[in-house]
């Protein structure tokens, strides 16, 4: 595991909002412990073989990355009077639910609360996401089979 896959994990733990997370593989054990100031996150890396905990807190550098949501602020003025859907796991995307079947949704199209919107692919695990407002869809925000991260906004749905 290497520092890039440590930041995401500590990215991923602190929008979950999780207060501690621990996580033993076959070389290394991680302490993900998170407070409710980001300053406060701290994280223990330990090789199993030495079993020495290191403490790291997020550089500077990697919390500007972790934090780094600020190029979306001027969409969301635009978009601001549209209901944003995301994506409550980590997986693959999908617009339809086969090759061979038709699209869930389309861009236009007036959705009710329950209707599936998607699936998103987890561990070969088929998840329907279902829209829990009522509207129409504006926009479509995932290609289809593309990989989507926890709380990534999918669709815009203007529910007027």
């Amino acid at each position: 595991m290497d520092l890039k896959d440590i930041q995401n994990l500590i990215k991923f733990v602190a929008k979950s909002g999780a207060s501690e997370v621990k996580l033993e593989m076959e070389d290394i054990k991680i302490t993900i412990k998170t407070g409710s100031d980001p300053e406060a996150t701290t994280v223990q890396y330990a090789p199993i073989a030495t079993q020495m905990p290191q403490v790291m807190a997020p550089s500077a550098e990697s919390r500007s990355q972790i934090e780094a949501p600020a190029p979306a602020a001027p969409k969301a003025d635009d978009n601001s009077k549209y209901i944003t859907i995301k994506s409550p796991i980590i997986g693959t995307f999908y617009r339809k639910p086969s090759p061979d079947k038709p699209l869930f949704v389309e861009v236009g199209q007036t959705i009710s609360e329950g209707d599936v919107l998607c699936i998103i692919e987890a561990m070969k695990l088929f998840n329907e996401i279902e829209s829990e407002v009522s509207g129409k869809v504006v926009k479509i925000l995932v290609d289809d089979s593309s990989p989507v991260e926890f709380d990534q906004p999918l669709f815009l749905v203007d529910p007027s």
